[in-house]
């Protein structure tokens, strides 16, 4: 296949994987070894994440409206040092909260997580039974009975741990916060927005980073047409993946997706044992 249908393909996956809590980044190290995809490039860390840029543009589309008003929260808040009753100052320096975890731990494995999980398929499978193992608990134990309103700031810390493990590829970072989310009670559709909102500025810092690096020659020669493609690609599914999740977690469990994981668990268990 050619090099930019490759592209497109994988930011469909990555679009849609980023945000179904089913792991994107365990998909990004699968979904060319089955197809027998070897371009240094479309394999590399650096692609993987600039991929974030379009997920990142979904979440900015999709929640603008979120986003300016919490933005617009928190300046006022800095300003006169006080969060008071307002539920939008309160969200904001929640989701600032979550942030912190994630970034700490992102600085000082970055390396780590690039270089071992790309060679060790059977870590990768176990980790995604790991995250459905989560996601069933998560639904057996939660009360499912409150709102975003409710959310307590070291609760929102405790989701922004869980979000830093994330980093392992197979936990799935929408997959472990929305688990975290229902561990704590709240409402299924509570915990996925929660966790879309918490994503953005992680999500955002770890492209802009990886954009840098690649900028500099971390990643050697690159195509930008190619780079831009799943840009793009993965920008369109993961605003409809954003859109589905939500209304399909009004009505419905996470059930399709812990069973979907452990599917997609025996297909990297069988290209280990097949050397791919």
């Amino acid at each position: 296949m050619d090099t930019l249908l490759q592209a497109i393909v994988i930011g469909i996956v990555q679009g849609i994987t980023e945000f179904l809590p089913i792991s994107s980044s365990a998909h990004l190290i699968v979904i060319p070894r089955l197809f027998g995809w070897n371009d240094p490039f479309l394999n590399s860390a650096e692609f993987d994440v600039t991929l974030h840029l379009g997920t990142l543009a979904a979440l900015l589309i999709y929640f603008w409206r979120d986003l300016v008003r919490l933005a617009r929260a928190l300046l006022q808040s800095l300003v006169e040092r006080r969060i008071g009753a307002d539920p939008d100052r309160r969200l904001a320096w929640l989701l600032a909260i979550t942030v912190v975890p994630a970034s700490l731990l992102g600085v000082a494995l970055e390396d780590f997580f690039d270089r071992f999980f790309r060679e060790e398929l059977v870590v990768v499978g176990v980790l995604v039974l790991v995250g459905a193992v989560l996601l069933l608990l998560a639904e057996r134990w939660g009360r499912r009975t409150r709102t975003l309103d409710s959310l307590r700031p070291a609760e929102a810390l405790a989701v922004g741990v869980a979000q830093a493990l994330a980093l392992f590829p197979g936990i799935s970072r929408s997959g472990i916060t929305i688990a975290a989310g229902l561990f704590l009670g709240l409402e299924r559709e509570a915990a996925a927005r929660f966790s879309f909102l918490m994503g953005t500025p992680i999500i955002a810092g770890a492209g802009l980073w990886k954009l840098r690096s690649l900028l500099a020659g971390g990643a050697g020669s690159f195509d930008p047409s190619v780079m831009l493609a799943g840009v793009v690609a993965a920008a369109v599914a993961g605003l409809l993946a954003i859109g589905f999740l939500l209304a399909y977690l009004r009505r419905r469990s996470t059930g399709l997706f812990i069973g979907y994981r452990v599917i997609f668990a025996a297909v990297v268990f069988g290209l280990a044992l097949l050397g791919r």
